[in-house]
């Protein structure tokens, strides 16, 4: 299992868990577990960019060693 896919079930379970919250009338726990939410959505899509980060760095690499290089 990826980091983005661990992230975005975090991320999930914390936004229903704010939900549950927020009808239980406790807001301030609401605030809370939806800022965490949103961090570990923005930490999903961290590693979304670092993983295609990753691919574009070794597509380029194997483009740069089949070119001969020129002066």
């Amino acid at each position: 299992m990826s980091w983005e896919r661990i992230w975005m079930i975090v991320s999930a379970l914390l936004l229903i868990a704010a939900a549950v919250l927020l009808w239980r009338n406790n807001l301030s726990a609401v605030f809370v577990s939806a800022a965490l939410g949103a961090c570990a959505w923005f930490l999903s899509y961290r590693a979304q960019l670092r993983a295609k980060t990753a691919v574009d760095e070794e597509s380029n690499e194997e483009t740069s060693a089949e070119e001969p290089y020129e002066d």
